[in-house]
């Protein structure tokens, strides 16, 4: 596989750098700017599209035109960025909110990095089939952006994925686990397929129960033959489900009529059409439909200033806290308290899983090794009619 650029910031002002070893900074014609020992810290800065190295002590670099590329003269040693260690170079970008700083290594390497935070850094020999399930998953989502134009180099020329929820956590090698670095190893340059295709591999925290389709969260979501609607109910239970034992199975979440406005306040004008100024006091939320899996797929707002309706996975980033944290699924049911006089006073949200819901479910996958599945009955699992195998 080829290398990939993991952007590890963007729009930052100042950018952190060195090595655990001896390295150079490269301006972008490949010409030598800084020759650096162990530790030697420099701070990268921008003005406009040119960038200069600034050490602790000493005179700063000339003003170069952007990118800057630091890369360590051994390969065994590591590049730093804002105190953590990463494999391979880092890059530092110019643009016009910032900086993006970018690592550059290889995709197997990247691997070690994304599986623990993905998986959890604490997993035991039991879990082991879930790890390696999860470096398949990972190794197939981050082989379709790179291979598809699903890259964040569609919109952006300075990387393909970031290091967070948006595409697959990525903490670098500070992160690597002897467990996960072994199912790494393990599955080696395997990933999902389906009809001989490297095939997209979403996967979320924890389903509820029963996964979901594309359709059913994301607007753009489409329908495909393999992320489909899967129960992940134990084979003859009743009531038990591979991933009954995750942190958020089932939640409560409660809003008061006044943390419910100023959610509605802040958030709702981006997630819904025909409101341009503010939405006014919540008088009532419900849900007006749900999906075949039971998530929801319409949540309406009533305010004293008219109705707003928000689709499916959107409704999520509209009902934070106050201290900004996303709802954890769509897979939720509305309990409301009101005075009464008819005004709003509470509002209670019942739900299940953690994340999307589409494709593997972490904490089901996890659930399914400590049963006894191997890594290939997982991914069948929660991606029917796959198949897995070498990328070419």
């Amino acid at each position: 596989m080829p290398e990939v650029r993991v952007a590890l910031a963007t729009a930052v002002q100042d950018a952190p750098v060195t090595a655990t070893g001896p390295w150079r900074l490269y301006d972008g014609g490949n010409g030598v700017i800084v020759r650096g020992r162990a530790t030697d810290a420099y701070t990268v800065r921008r003005r406009g599209n040119t960038l200069r190295a600034v050490p602790r002590r000493g005179a700063a670099t000339p003003w170069v035109e952007s990118p800057l590329t630091l890369r360590p003269d051994s390969g065994a040693q590591f590049v730093i960025f804002a105190g953590r260690r990463y494999r391979g170079a880092l890059r530092l970008v110019a643009s016009d909110s910032g900086l993006t700083v970018v690592n550059l290594l290889g995709v197997e390497d990247y691997l070690r990095g994304v599986v623990p935070l993905e998986i959890g850094v604490n997993r035991g020999p039991s879990d082991q089939a879930a790890v390696e399930a999860q470096a398949i998953a990972a190794r197939s989502y981050t082989w379709v952006r790179l291979n598809s134009g699903q890259s964040r180099s569609s919109r952006t020329t300075a990387y393909d994925l970031t290091a967070t929820v948006a595409d697959q956590v990525y903490g670098g090698a500070d992160a690597e686990r002897e467990a996960t670095d072994r199912a790494v190893r393990t599955t080696a340059g395997l990933v999902l397929k389906f009809g001989g295709r490297v095939v997209d591999a979403p996967y979320s925290s924890s389903c509820g129960g029963e996964s979901a389709a594309p359709d059913e969260v994301w607007r753009v979501g489409g329908t495909s033959a393999y992320l489909r609607r899967v129960s992940d109910r134990v084979t003859g239970s009743t009531d038990r489900y591979y991933c009954d034992i995750a942190p958020r199975f089932t939640w409560t979440r409660e809003f008061t009529a006044v943390e419910l406005d100023a959610a509605a306040r802040t958030y709702l004008r981006q997630y819904t059409e025909g409101l341009s100024g503010a939405p006014g006091q919540v008088r009532r939320i419900s849900v007006e439909s749900r999906t075949p899996s039971g998530r929801v797929a319409r949540t309406v707002f009533l305010t004293d200033r008219g109705s707003y309706a928000v689709r499916g996975n959107d409704v999520r980033s509209v009902l934070r806290t106050a201290g900004g944290e996303i709802l954890n699924s769509t897979y939720f049911s509305i309990d409301t308290e009101s005075a009464r006089n008819g005004a709003l006073l509470r509002v209670v949200l019942r739900g299940k899983g953690y994340g999307h819901g589409v494709g593997m479910c972490q904490w089901g996958a996890i659930g399914r090794a400590r049963a006894g599945q191997t890594a290939r009955t997982i991914l069948a699992a929660y991606y029917p009619g796959t198949t897995v195998g070498p990328a070419s």
